[in-house]
């Protein structure tokens, strides 16, 4: 069984160090971690944060990703592997090409072996 993450717990683990960031910062920091080739969902970001409650708040960060450095924003995909945030990139297609220089096949806007290519941080970052 999870258990539940403090928020001061939490801010001690953002790879960058920060302690003071704010839930965006929290979700870039988080974003930046996911491998090439792979992806995930606002759903198991907000869960790492410790508000799995908060998928569409992800998401609002995730809109905002252009404007920040190096927050692979593709990567991030809807529970079903749908590719729900490609109209926040600069073409209707970019978001599929640049899955696709990584070797993520997309048919019809979504992921194709959404589950082989899944990252779950939750798994992948370690909380101590």
């Amino acid at each position: 069984m999870a258990t539940k993450k403090s928020p001061e717990k939490l801010k001690s683990v953002l790879p960058s160090g920060k302690k003071d960031s704010s839930f965006f910062e929290q979700v870039y920091e988080v974003a930046r971690q996911i491998p090439k080739g792979r992806v995930t969902s606002y759903g198991a970001i907000a869960a790492y944060l410790g508000t799995k409650m908060s998928a569409r708040m992800v998401g609002w960060a995730m809109n905002g990703a252009h404007l920040q450095k190096n927050i692979p924003a593709h990567r991030v995909v809807n529970r079903n592997g749908m590719l729900s945030g490609k109209m926040h990139f600069a073409t209707p297609t970019r978001m599929e090409e640049l899955l696709k220089k990584e070797k993520i096949k997309v048919a019809d806007d979504t992921i194709i072996d959404f589950q082989k290519k899944f990252w779950d941080p939750a798994a992948e970052l370690s909380l101590e």
